[in-house]
């Protein structure tokens, strides 16, 4: 019989929402609180590091990580990260997805924790036992992409599916909040505790030795939400749609489903119980002909797509310290000690997620099933293009003083797209549009090829954004393009990315089999 016509997963497409599904977003969704927190922290880490850690004597400035050492801090997880996305989305679909799910966890909770404890008595030995931890990290982190996004869209019903994938991922956005908040907290706490006077009063003294604790403190606690969903999460049921299309047990599908979800199911007879030839997991191969011709256009358009996003989502790290600095959000670094500095940089960069970056998620969470994955993913490409193009073409108008509200506003505009946007369906899409037995595999292959456009933004624009005259380019970087040319190439990377949507297939109100078009016989 075709599994279109399966009880148990017509009866999931109809289910009314119910308090599970808010369970299955909290759980699932704690793994990317994690990650956004874990990111957005080492942001704050890396300027305390640097003065804790790498301090010259008779220096104008405090101390900085060296432009090697820095790049580490900050790749090494995204290395992890991709890792972890094409590992653990393969050992989805050949274990099940609540198999893996728990190990991902640990991992992260276990990394998180010991990221904190980074040991050693060189400078050179505690960011080199901080790398290694946060490699394993960005691996766990990796791992919860495809398995979150696949188990939600397999626990869903149709008519509000993309809403509750788009919340697992909107949990991003409280997880930067938190890192924001704990750090203010911890760095004002410090501060009230142990006085230290700016750094151009007195270099040595501006640090206190207390400041080691700070970053050490706000790296650990990135575990605590994801270690209190830990039991939840190894109670949670394999998804009925792996059971019943991959695993090829019906009855056990329909058994764990009526556990968690008030759906009136009966268990399905002897005769109904064998999966189509279609779903069974002998069907066609990722590297079959047969997928090429289903899915091969799919599978590069969900792949390039979230690949130029991540390429302009995180480059926008370049210029966050240049507008702080440059609107007056945060003075100059010798004016401030140590831990004064922590506090001000996790200031601004909460207000800025408060403004644009959280409310973009939940416009996508409240408007993707009405609106549709293709039209948001379109529209937020296309204002991302606008806006990097407004940003670069009078870039030296921004740059006057009087001028630098305006700057921020359309650059806060600019993520508010990327999030009510491409940042967030990106993420939604790969879950829906594949077979079941590929669906975590290709979701973890198009999460993977994003992590790369998030390594070329982040280090790739570090270099490309340096300026034209090597004698004004930072220590230890060659000359770049300039800020202006590198927006410029962002709005053509986003440009792309409006072109390459048309790739993309729409999954709004349809059923997984119905999408994945998991119904048809193999030929």
């Amino acid at each position: 019989m075709p599994n279109g016509d399966m009880k148990v997963l017509s009866a999931l497409d109809q289910a009314k929402t119910q308090w599970y599904h808010f369970t299955a977003i909290i759980i699932a969704g704690m793994g990317f609180f994690t990650d956004a927190y874990d990111l957005f922290c080492i942001s704050l880490v890396t300027k305390l590091l640097g003065r804790v850690y790498y301090h010259v004597d008779g220096a104008g400035k405090p101390g900085s990580l060296p432009p090697n050492v820095a790049s580490a801090v900050n790749g090494v997880a995204f290395c992890g990260t991709l890792a972890g996305q094409l590992f653990f989305g393969w050992l989805g679909d050949k274990l099940g997805r609540k198999k893996v799910y728990g190990l991902t966890l640990m991992l992260m909770c276990g990394c998180s924790i010991a990221s904190g404890l980074s040991f050693g008595h060189t400078p050179t030995s505690v960011m080199t036992t901080l790398c290694f931890f946060r490699f394993w990290l960005g691996f766990g982190i990796g791992g919860d992409y495809p398995l979150s996004a696949t188990i939600m869209s397999e626990y869903a019903n149709k008519k509000t599916r993309g809403a509750f994938i788009a919340a697992v991922f909107a949990m991003q956005g409280f997880g930067i909040l938190a890192g924001g908040i704990f750090a203010i907290g911890v760095s004002a706490v410090f501060e009230a505790r142990f006085k230290a006077p700016p750094y151009q009063v007195d270099p040595v003294g501006s640090t206190v030795p207390q400041a080691d604790f700070v970053w050490r403190i706000i790296l650990m606690a990135g575990a605590l939400p994801a270690l209190l969903t830990w039991y939840w999460r190894i109670k949670m049921p394999e998804t009925a749609r792996y059971t019943a299309l991959v695993a090829n047990n019906v009855k056990q599908a329909t058994a764990d489903m009526s556990k968690v979800m008030q759906v009136d199911l009966e268990a399905e007879g002897p005769k109904e119980r064998e999966a189509s030839p279609a779903a069974r997991a002998e069907g066609f191969g990722l590297f079959s002909k047969e997928f090429l011709r289903r899915h091969g256009l799919h599978l590069l358009g969900t792949t390039t797509t979230w690949f130029l996003l991540d390429i302009a989502y995180y480059s926008q790290n370049l210029f966050q310290k240049d507008i702080f600095s440059a609107i007056g959000w945060i003075p100059a670094a010798k004016t401030m000690n140590a831990i004064e500095e922590v506090f001000k940089i996790a200031k601004a960069q909460t207000l800025i997620a408060l403004m644009s970056t959280v409310p973009g998620y939940w416009f996508t969470v409240f408007l993707i099933d009405r609106i549709g994955r293709f039209w948001i993913q379109l529209l937020g490409f296309s204002m991302m293009t606008a806006f990097m193009f407004a940003l670069a073409i009078p870039y030296d108008h921004w740059t006057h003083p009087g001028n630098h509200i305006g700057f921020v506003v359309l650059y806060s505009l600019t993520f508010f797209f990327a999030n009510f946007g491409p940042n967030a369906t990106t993420f939604v899409v790969p879950a829906e549009i594949f077979p079941a037995r590929l669906r975590s595999t290709c979701h973890g292959i198009s999460a993977a090829s994003g992590k790369l456009g998030a390594m070329v933004g982040a280090f790739g624009f570090l270099y490309l954004a340096q300026p034209q005259d090597k004698s004004k380019a930072d220590a230890g970087y060659p000359a770049g393009i300039g800020v202006r040319n590198s927006l410029i190439v962002l709005g053509v990377v986003n440009l792309l990315g409006t072109l390459l949507t048309f790739l993309v297939p729409e999954s709004k109100g349809k059923s997984l089999e119905e999408v994945s078009r998991e119904n048809e016989e193999s030929p």
